[in-house]
């Protein structure tokens, strides 16, 4: 393993699929130079995957956007960057386009981004395939409908026809993934591909990656912020900070014995499973609990059809001072819930109470009023945040709303509140765009703070912030809930980070309660399969300790006859079979890609 304080440019290496020797790129801004990458040199071989780490900012994705060619034109780029044998940097715009989906393709983030909501999923893998020569007409269709298959999407002759929206996260994220190897490319580079997506489904994507890679001997180019994922796929570990790899070397090295500083801390902010232990249960004192839930039923009726019920007789509480962690797929019906405590949604039938009463059957005027008393903290604070108001603005707008104070008091809670969420008070003279998106977050945590509410409901707040600022940001959550004592209904995919605030846990399914109880009886003992497939499913940060949790997930899905998660489970090998490789990607998938979400 290596430490590196600044990389020096390396030969390339003629059996690499993609190489970056002294890349050097910065920005030409009206503020000056930015320095983004600094002389970096890396390498991928033939059916590898070498993760790169670091927080935003660190220079990642400028990094494998140049390997597409694709920087803006105030990039000045210096180095080499070699494709699959071709040099990036002295291409012209047409062999660049031939390049990219022939030699390299790019899994971005968001599907949703990535695919044309207007066009079916048919044009645009045809498309794809046309354009680079590869296959046309009824051949594409053929072409099409095979790589869907191989990637798991069930009944690919009728779903080629759908449209994006008719898919889940994880199929869309199956889609973009079977159009990157649409060409056959030598090296997928894979930009943050699971963040958005439930455990299961990540699991999911995970395994397909590992085994479309040691198949086709793909090499991937991992980008990402989640050590678990880095730990499940990855062979080599690149740590980048600021514009420069700190450190380098095998998956295994990097996360049981780093060398720098830098990657210390990383790992250090992972929120672990298990580690919290044991916590008192909360006391409800005097006075109505914060939020009740009873036999809750949500429908959406649609024209024509009967009305899908979203929520199914649910009945959960969360008591003053207490956070309730609500976890579950995507479609399990958290959000649903969440949104009806608020009353934006209306109940087909059942009770929701906040602070002793029922939001159900209360008007407009009287429902306005309660909403004083509890906050809200959205996943998105960029879409929550008026982005023509200054950030004391946006603070205080709950106060102007609910003519609250003078404009004297509501300048004092803002700095205090600015205070409480640990941001420098002259942040309230700035605009959301000019913060980071830990520091925007804090923002919209400050803001749901403004009315010292006695409820305060949290959606998936911390699911696309970096491992650091999440540790940040999660450490102020607890403190400030302690100050303040407000009940809390906690959303999350994330177990690690539903173990380390929660008291109570709530696991959804299908809009059903599938198990509830104590945070350490649930998540530390769980009695229902679904949960302990939830838990299984979430990586952790040591490449051994995955690998043995990869194997149990297996079987344990083989043993309850699970075949619809990706897996061929009876023609998966004995776990002798999976033992083979390197540190991070060694278990091979059992062969046989199936299933969808």
């Amino acid at each position: 393993m290596t430490t590196v304080e600044n990389s020096t440019p390396q030969p390339i290496d003629d059996g690499t699929v993609l190489s970056f020797s002294g890349l050097d790129v910065k920005f030409n801004t009206e503020f000056g130079k930015v320095h983004a990458v600094k002389g970096i040199s890396l390498e991928v071989r033939p059916g590898e995957v070498l993760a790169l780490v670091g927080e935003s900012g660190s220079g990642k994705s400028v990094t494998s956007t140049s390997a597409l060619g694709l920087l803006p034109r105030n990039a000045t780029v210096n180095g080499a960057i070699n494709v699959a044998g071709n040099s990036v940097d002295t291409m012209g715009d047409r062999a660049l386009r031939k390049m990219r989906g022939d030699d390299v393709a790019m899994v971005f983030q968001e599907p949703m981004t990535a695919l044309n909501p207007v066009l079916s999923v048919r044009t645009q893998m045809v498309e794809a395939l046309e354009l680079h020569g590869k296959a046309y007409g009824k051949a594409a269709d053929a072409r099409a409908i095979e790589l869907l298959a191989m990637v798991g999407i069930p009944d690919p002759e009728k779903r080629l026809y759908q449209y994006p929206h008719e898919f889940s996260g994880g199929q869309r994220q199956r889609i973009v993934i079977a159009m990157a190897l649409s060409c056959d490319p030598k090296v997928i580079i894979a930009d943050e591909p699971t963040t958005a997506l439930d455990v299961t489904v990540q699991a999911e994507i995970l395994d397909l990656l590992r085994s479309l890679k040691d198949e086709l001997n793909t090499g991937i180019l991992l980008i990402t912020h989640s050590m678990g994922v880095v730990a499940d796929m990855a062979d080599r570990v690149a740590v980048m900070y600021k514009g420069d790899i700190v450190e380098q070397g095998t998956a295994r090295e990097v996360l049981t014995q780093p060398q720098h500083d830098y990657t210390k801390r990383l790992l250090d902010a992972v929120p672990r499973l298990g580690s919290r232990g044991e916590t008192a249960p909360v006391v409800q004192g005097e006075g109505p609990k914060a939020l009740e839930v009873n036999d809750l039923v949500v429908e959406y009726h649609r024209q024509g059809k009967e009305p899908f019920r979203a929520v199914d007789s649910v009945s959960l509480s969360v008591k003053r001072g207490e956070i309730v962690g609500l976890v579950g797929e995507s479609g399990s019906g958290k959000s649903t819930i969440a949104r009806c405590a608020l009353g934006l949604i209306p109940a087909a039938s059942g009770e929701v109470a906040i602070l002793g009463e029922d939001i159900t059957k209360m008007r407009r005027k009287p429902l306005k009023a309660l909403r004083k008393r509890v906050g809200v903290v959205f996943q998105d604070p960029a879409s929550s945040l008026n982005p023509r108001l200054p950030v004391g603005d946006c603070i205080a707008e709950p106060m102007d709303v609910h003519k609250i104070g003078t404009s004297k008091s509501r300048r004092d809670k803002v700095a205090e509140l600015l205070d409480a969420v640990e941001l420098p008070r002259d942040v309230a003279n700035r605009y959301p765009h000019e913060l980071s998106g830990g520091q925007r977050q804090r923002v919209s945590i400050a803001r749901a703070l403004s009315l010292d509410p006695e409820l305060l409901v949290a959606d998936e707040p911390t699911s696309a912030l970096d491992v650091s600022v999440q540790a940040s940001v999660l450490k102020m959550f607890t403190h400030l809930q302690e100050q303040y004592n407000f009940g809390c209904l906690f959303v999350s995919h994330d177990l690690a980070v539903i173990d380390m605030l929660a008291d109570h846990v709530v696991v959804l399914k299908d809009g059903k309660v599938v198990e509830q109880g104590a945070r350490h009886q649930v998540l530390a003992d769980p009695q229902q399969e679904y949960t302990k497939r939830l838990l299984m499913a979430a990586p952790v940060p040591d490449p051994e300790e995955q690998r043995q949790r990869r194997l149990e997930r297996y079987d344990f899905m083989k043993e309850i006859g699970e075949e619809d998660h990706g897996l061929h489970l009876d023609e998966a090998p004995d776990r002798k079979d999976l033992m083979g490789g390197s540190a991070g990607g060694e278990g091979q998938m059992p062969p046989g890609v199936s299933g969808g979400n």
